[in-house]
């Protein structure tokens, strides 16, 4: 029991170091890209709170299932609309106020 549990918490600071390294080197240019495979992720997520949520018995399930469900669609909308934001913010066809 307790090797698992140094197992586990070897694993997730594995995870922690090795995200570090993998996110500090990516370039500015490839930062929107990236959120947009995040938030195919947090819908994945949402997918799997629904199906927790579908298949709970009792009422800690039935809350670990809607929680998961209710913070999974504030993930990938958040996600959405930072995306949005950031695109708009290299959109060349609007024009910048002034005379027309």
């Amino acid at each position: 029991m307790a090797a698992d549990l140094w197992t586990a918490l070897f694993i997730a600071l594995l995870a922690v170091f090795v995200g570090y390294e993998v996110i500090s080197r990516v370039p500015t240019l490839l930062h929107t890209p990236l959120m947009s495979g995040s938030n195919f992720i947090h819908g994945i997520v949402l997918v799997g709170g629904i199906v927790a949520l579908g298949l709970a018995n009792n009422g800690p399930e039935l809350a670990i299932g809607l929680i998961a469900t209710i913070m999974g669609a504030m993930n990938v909308t958040g996600g959405y609309v930072v995306t949005e934001r950031i695109l708009a913010m290299f959109d060349r066809t609007k024009k910048k106020g002034g005379p027309a």
